[in-house]
């Protein structure tokens, strides 16, 4: 039996919070267990290989997701626009979305993704939160493509 290494992240380097996204590096030097900040639930998600979801938007919920095997692109449409974040195993981030912000994942990899989603609740869940909403208009996937090209490379 082997001693673990365990990193608690107190202050996070967070960007975009004025948009209501938070995404916050994780230093991972000699790290094999993250922490992330306290929640109501925790759910490991699987996110099957290529997989193009439509979008949720949550109403009562935010979700902390952190990437523990495998790549995806989270998809989050904020003010018309979508917009592309790359998460992976190899370079981890807790990504916050709170509220009302319609979200998905692309995982164009030939590999399950595995992600963990620490849920805040803000009310009593609600079964309208679970339904996917067909996206208002298509994906970028060249794009998609691209910043994960751009990932690899990094």
């Amino acid at each position: 039996m082997s001693l673990t290494s365990v990193f608690e992240i107190a202050e996070l380097d967070c960007v975009m919070p004025s948009a209501g996204i938070e995404i916050c590096s994780v230093d991972q030097a000699g790290v094999t267990e993250f922490r992330i900040p306290a929640s109501h639930e925790t759910n490991l998600v699987y996110i099957a290989p290529n997989t193009v979801e439509d979008l949720f938007t949550h109403h009562f919920q935010t979700d902390q997701l952190l990437v523990v095997s495998g790549s995806i692109v989270l998809v989050v449409l904020l003010n018309g626009d979508y917009h592309y974040i790359v998460m992976d195993d190899r370079h981890p981030r807790v990504v916050k979305i709170p509220p009302n912000i319609p979200h998905g994942v692309i995982n164009l990899s030939p590999n399950v993704c595995v992600a963990v989603n620490s849920i805040i609740r803000h009310g009593a869940p609600d079964e309208r939160d679970y339904r996917s909403i067909k996206p208002p208009f298509p994906y970028h996937l060249s794009r998609v493509r691209e910043l994960l090209e751009q990932a690899e490379d990094a």
